[in-house]
């Protein structure tokens, strides 16, 4: 499903350059369960970027689904994040104006369902995450766990086969950190491809296989 040919992410900082990546294998087969782990600047969220679309190499080749994305038209990589692609992150992305349903709805809306078919994913989504009698509430109105439950629910409303997650119990208590970790072997356990990138290794010991990343190079796989 994902694989990284000898990429290479490059930043320029004046006359510094910095590779964020530095010359990248990887393969991730569809129905995995998959940690990236490493410490702070190992490269992690750039490599979040590259596969989730919202960024491109600057060398070698990313291939989803075997196509390299740079054959990808922008209005085929939106698709691609809409629907392929369920994001989950640390700081959750609610937006504070909207009820919980109301932020698992919108993308739907972008994404041009029906009223009936929104509500129904909506309603479906609340209830795997034991949210369904919160659905009227804001995000402040909402603990952390309750939040990124929420925005689990939205990811999950789209039904990707991906779910990408970037630091998702990072502002979460052990406990309530457990209990999203729960949610995303649920997915897994569904049939989903599960990306997680943390920088804890006690998360990172729950995927099925660990990828290493340190100063932009995979330094292990297990």
């Amino acid at each position: 499903m994902i694989v990284f040919r000898d990429v290479s992410k490059i930043y320029h900082m004046g006359e510094e350059t910095l590779r964020a990546l530095d010359h990248v294998d990887l393969h991730i087969q569809s129905g995995e369960f998959v940690s990236i782990i490493g410490p702070s600047g190992s490269g992690k969220s750039t490599m979040m970027n590259i596969i989730g679309c919202l960024d491109l190499p600057d060398e070698g080749t990313y291939l989803l689904d075997g196509l390299p994305i740079e054959r990808y038209s922008a209005r085929e990589l939106a698709h691609v994040r809409n629907r392929k692609i369920g994001f989950v992150f640390q700081n959750f992305n609610l937006i504070s104006s909207l009820s919980a349903e109301e932020n698992i709805e919108l993308p739907l809306i972008y994404q041009g369902l029906s009223l009936r078919e929104r509500r129904e994913r909506v309603a479906e989504a609340l209830a795997r995450v034991d949210l369904t009698a919160r659905r009227k509430h804001l995000p402040n109105q909402l603990s952390g766990g309750q939040q990124q439950r929420i925005a689990i629910a939205r990811a999950m409303a789209s039904r990707p086969s991906l779910f990408l997650a970037d630091e998702p119990t990072g502002n979460l208590d052990s406990r309530t950190g457990g209990q999203i970790m729960e949610i995303f072997h649920e997915l897994h356990d569904a049939g989903n491809t599960v990306v997680l990138i943390t920088h804890d290794p006690e998360v990172a010991a729950q995927a099925d296989r660990r990828i290493g990343l340190r100063d932009g190079r995979v330094e292990e796989v297990l």
